[in-house]
This record gives structure tokens, C-alpha cells and sequence, in this order.
């Protein structure tokens, strides 16, 4: 899943006034995507796991129309998360990045790669629309995490 081997590969960044801890929990909150990311229509824990995520968690989520089953697969607390995700014809993987800045706030990095026929088909069309929906989920991240009260 590098990037040089991936049909669709989107990078976006934002930097926030948001401390990494609170930028961390919102996005480890995953049982709360759907109610601040538009693109999660909802997400399930079928195993029992969550709210939040860790490693190994296993969620089943609807993205882009399509429903997609993932696992934690880095997990390094305040820093760094990944996951996997399959669906029919999809292969991807999805890490983040989060960085303290010295003046406060962090500079969040996410990135994707995907694969698989589906991908192929429709590679043009994912790689803008990967990288709008991930500007807006950055955004949005951005937003909750100064306003989060957990």
C-alpha cells in the first residue's frame, strides 16, 4: 500500500489551534465520526470494540456510499493511527499524522492509498473526491476537537 504502488494515493494537511490531545480523542472517537464527518453515514463495532479506537479494533463504516470493513493496524497514542479498509473491489490504507507545533495547536497530516478493479475503474474520479472529502474531514476534525468537551 505505498504510495508508488497505489492506483489512488491523496495527501492533505491542515494545522490547528487544537492541541494534539484533543485532535487525538476526536479522532479516536469513532462511535461520533457520523455526527461531525458528513462523508460516515454511520460506523459499527461488530466485535464489541469502541467507542473509541485502538489497536486491532475492528469498525464497519459507510463511506462514499459504500460500506467498508476496517482494523487498526498503527496505533501509537497521541502521534500516529492507520487503518486498513476493504470493501468489493477496494483495498486501502488510511494514516494520520499528528504533530505538535511549538507555538500550540498541531499540524495534522492525512494520507490514502488505494487499490483493487473498483479503483481502477474509477481512479480519476477517487483521487478528487478522496481529496476533497479528507479536506473537509481535516476541517471538521479541526472544528470538534477545539469545541470537544471529551
Amino acid at each position: 500500500m505505498e504510495p508508488e504502488h497505489a492506483l489512488v494515493h491523496v495527501h492533505n494537511e491542515i494545522v490547528t489551534t487544537a492541541s494534539p490531545e484533543r485532535i487525538w480523542r476526536s479522532l479516536c472517537r469513532a462511535s461520533a465520526w457520523p455526527q461531525w464527518y458528513s462523508n460516515c453515514a454511520w460506523l459499527n463495532f461488530p466485535n464489541g470494540d469502541g467507542p473509541d479506537l485502538k489497536q486491532d479494533t475492528h469498525f464497519v463504516w459507510k463511506t462514499f456510499g459504500a460500506t467498508v470493513r476496517s482494523t487498526v493496524a498503527v496505533f501509537d497514542p497521541m502521534r500516529e493511527i492507520g487503518w486498513d479498509a476493504y470493501a468489493i473491489g477496494l483495498r486501502a490504507f488510511h494514516g494520520w499524522l499528528i504533530e505538535p507545533l511549538d507555538q500550540g495547536g498541531c499540524r495534522i497530516v492525512t494520507e490514502e492509498t488505494q487499490n483493487g478493479s473498483l479503483v481502477w475503474i474509477a481512479r480519476w474520479y477517487l483521487r478528487r473526491a478522496l481529496s476533497r472529502q479528507h479536506q473537509k474531514w481535516l476541517e471538521s476534525l479541526s472544528n470538534v476537537a477545539t469545541k470537544s468537551s471529551y
